[in-house]
């Protein structure tokens, strides 16, 4: 990207560079997809990569940190999840970055002109992803998506713009600590996301709901398959995944006056754009 400086570091290890010309960290590293990783790996990036990240801040005496958390420190379910609700991670990945923040936090009373931004994002979607929305965009297209056993799932979701905008948002506000949830205000259902990529791609929207035990038992030789090297991303976990709810509200964010750039559909709409764009210049 023109204007950008790339550096390579591990935040698994103490950061060998060079820190005197910045006054900012935004750090976004870590491990996330999940399934995926043996636990402590989680924890050896998540976890271990904060405490390299303060050090770091600490020796070269950066005085901000905007630190990506996660969703999923909040337990799964239907139930709205606001910045005060109780800490309940149900994974690896989850316990591994509320250690994370716990750690920035010690940071950020090590000096008295420290500042801390934690946020906690929902599933994030935009150009170069690689992760939920691509898989889902890749089996509406081929028309291999069905609704496993529900189509109300409750999935909070935000595009990467809004995110990045978040941040220069709440550094702007005063105060030493801010911590947020993101995502679209809206609540919004996976038949809602995959009625709006249907649209998009102009394929018929995904109309098959198949149980779950059926789904789950169905996953079994795609297993089989990785585990003899052959990667397919369809595993009991990853459809299981798709049942649980993540309704997570971002009020800090609304009682602050925040605006968002795009809608749900707007976003979707610049995502699928931005993907087509750059599969006709390859």
């Amino acid at each position: 990207m023109a204007g950008v400086r790339y550096l390579d570091c591990d935040v698994r290890r103490p950061i060998d560079l060079d820190g005197s010309e910045f006054d900012t960290i935004y750090n976004l590293a870590g491990l996330v997809a999940t399934p995926g990783h043996p636990d402590a790996e989680y924890y050896r990036t998540n976890s271990t990569g904060a405490v390299t990240v303060c050090d770091f801040a600490d020796e070269h005496a950066i005085r901000t940190i905007c630190f990506t958390s996660t969703m999923s420190i909040y337990p799964t379910g239907d139930e709205l999840k606001t910045e005060s609700s109780p800490i309940d991670p149900v994974n690896a990945y989850g316990a591994s970055k509320a250690i994370g923040e716990s750690i920035h936090r010690r940071w950020l009373h090590g000096h008295p002109d420290n500042r801390l931004l934690i946020t906690r994002p929902a599933v994030i979607f935009g150009p170069g992803e690689r992760g939920n929305f691509l898989r889902l965009r890749r089996l509406i297209q081929r028309g291999w998506f069905v609704y496993p056993g529900r189509r109300d799932t409750i999935k909070a979701c935000g595009y990467v713009t809004d995110l990045v905008r978040s941040f220069h948002f709440v550094l702007g506000l005063p105060g030493r600590c801010h911590l947020y949830n993101f995502a679209y205000p809206e609540r919004c259902t996976i038949a809602d996301i995959c009625e709006l990529v249907s649209a998009e791609l102009g394929r018929p929207a995904p109309r098959a709901t198949l149980p779950l035990q059926l789904m789950t038992a169905g996953a079994r030789p795609f297993e089989a398959l990785e585990a003899l090297g052959l990667r397919s991303g369809i595993n009991r976990a990853r459809i299981a995944k798709l049942v649980e709810s993540t309704n997570i509200y971002p009020g800090y964010l609304l009682e602050h006056g925040f605006e968002y750039s795009t809608s749900l559909q707007q976003g979707v709409r610049q995502w699928l754009r931005s993907e087509s764009s750059t599969a006709s210049t390859t």
